[in-house]
Order: structure tokens, then sequence, then C-alpha cells
């Protein structure tokens, strides 16, 4: 029966053409979505997951509402700088500067808490957001779109970072830590635990301190004379002898600049550096040597 077989291949042809469909709005590895409001009925909530620990959310011409849930693969203990796991994690949602059209909202069990407004043309450049889940908790991002005349041009989109136990060092949005505590000194098991953990680890001086206003940080210039490990290329040579990069902290922290070499610390946060533990490079030499001589240092590191 040849009409059969070319229909069951046309049901076959036709199945295919709809899986690909449903999974075109997604990346190969489900870390971001990309999809337009246009096909979405008025006041329906289109539910979406994403699984990795940082990503991307596109919404063209926002219309009705999404969920989205951000379930990624963590280890299971979460070890932070310190040394100490909770199992908490900490989100981050970078929304562009062109953010229109929608609201976004935390939703933890059940009850929304505005994060990111919808914007005028006048408004300063939308903050960068943090908000923690501990174990158990059932948190997702809701966007509402905004009733407009013309959706034409709205795009609502933003960046999405997940870390386990991230320290409120790293974040512009730490409210639930002090700027005491976000800017004390590190002690000999932070630092060293840091070494380990950190996303760069940089010898070298600072040349200046400037402000970014838009993130109300400092923004330390540095001259690294060595690069023990960085996730990126944050400090990118410009001689055989030292490499430049910028390392961003709070203002409230209070750097200057001065004399003597630093060993620097830290995390990459939507892909600027950002300062964790910087102890005077004498002292961790001193504080390594000690702890190696115990038996008791994390990890090693070749020091001079």
């Amino acid at each position: 029966m040849p009409g059969f077989g070319v229909w069951i291949n046309a049901i076959w042809i036709l199945l295919f053409a709809i899986f690909d469909v449903s999974l075109s709005n997604y990346s190969e590895d489900q870390c971001s979505w990309r999809g337009s409001g246009l096909s979405q009925q008025q006041g329906s909530v289109e539910q979406i997951s994403l699984h990795c620990s940082e990503g991307t959310l596109d919404w063209l011409y926002p219309k009705g509402a999404l969920r989205l849930t951000l379930s990624p693969r963590l280890p299971s203990v979460a070890v932070g700088p310190s040394g100490s796991s909770s199992g908490l994690i900490t989100a981050c949602v970078k929304p562009s500067e062109q953010f229109h059209g929608a609201q976004l909202y935390l939703e933890r069990d059940g009850v929304l808490e505005l994060l990111v407004g919808d914007r005028l043309e006048s408004s300063p450049p939308p903050r960068v957001r943090c908000f923690s889940r501990l174990p158990g908790e059932r948190v997702a991002l809701f966007l509402q779109a905004t009733p407009h005349q013309d959706i034409s041009r709205r795009i609502a989109s933003f960046r999405y970072e997940l870390r386990g136990d991230w320290t409120a060092r790293l974040s512009l949005d730490s409210s639930p830590i002090s700027s005491e505590d976000a800017c004390r000194p590190c002690n000999n098991t932070e630092i060293l635990m840091a070494v380990c953990t950190s996303d760069f680890v940089v010898r070298g001086n600072i040349r200046s301190v400037d402000e970014d206003e838009n993130l109300r940080a400092a923004v330390i210039k540095v001259s690294a004379t060595r690069v023990f490990r960085q996730k990126y290329a944050l400090f990118t040579s410009n001689s055989r002898l030292s490499s430049r990069g910028e390392i961003r902290t709070l203002l409230q922290c209070g750097v200057k600049p001065g004399p003597g070499s630093f060993l620097f610390t830290g995390r990459v946060h939507f892909g600027e550096a950002w300062l964790g533990c910087a102890p005077r490079y004498k002292d961790f030499q001193r504080a390594y040597t000690i702890a190696k001589a115990a038996q008791q240092i994390p990890c090693e590191l070749p020091v001079d």
C-alpha cells in the first residue's frame, strides 16, 4: 500500500516539524529563551523552565505573561569562599538598558515582589537585582506585559546568573548584608579558601580608582604582575611584564589607590570582575606559608 506509507511519512514529518518548532525558542542547553508575545493570547501565561547557571531571556512584543522557573544543575551542597556550605542559591538578574513593555516580579511562595518596572524613555538604566532561595523554597520569575498602543518597539530582555552560596560582596543589591560586613577584610581562612574557589586570582598593584555612577560601584584599575587564574580574559597583557584589568567593588568600601602589591581574588558577575578578598601580598605569603607547614592549605598555589 504505497499510499499508506506516504501518509505515515507525512505524519512523521509533521510531528518532527511540530517538535522542532516547540524547541526553537531554546538554546541547545536550555540556558536561554527568545520568543514573541504576538502568538500569545491576552491574559495567557506561558510556562518556561531553564536549567543553567547563567543565560538570557528576550521577550519581543510582550503580551500576556511569562512564568520562568530556574532549575540550575548546581552542586547539591553549595560551598562559599569561606568554606561554609548552606544549600543557599543566590540569583541575580540584569535587565537590558532598553527593557520595555513588561514588569518583572519575583514570585516566592505565591507572593509577588516587583524587581523591575516598565521603563520610560527618560528613565535611568535599571539596576541589577538579586535574591536568594533557601532549600525547598518555591521561587520563580514572573513577567507581566504592560498595555501599550504600539508594542512594535517593546522588548523585555535580561541576563541571569545563579551561584551557590554567593557572597553579598559581589552583589550591588545586597540588602540582606550590611556594607560593614561586605567591606570587612578577609581573615586568613577566608583568604586561603578564596584562592581556591575564586574566578580570578591575580597579584598586582592599584593604578587608580574611579566611580561607576550607573552601577554605584568603585572601579579599581589594576596592573597585574602575575595572573594565577582567571575564568575569562579579564586581565589582558600590554607588555611582557604586566597585564591590565578592572575590578569592581561597592562604593561604600572606600577603596583608595596606594602603593604596595596585593593578591586580588573574586568572582565574575555578568562578565565583570568583582572583588572578594584582597590582602597585601606579603600578608598572603605569610598566611600561606604557615598553613602549608601545618598541612592546612585547601589547594596549592605557586607562591614566590
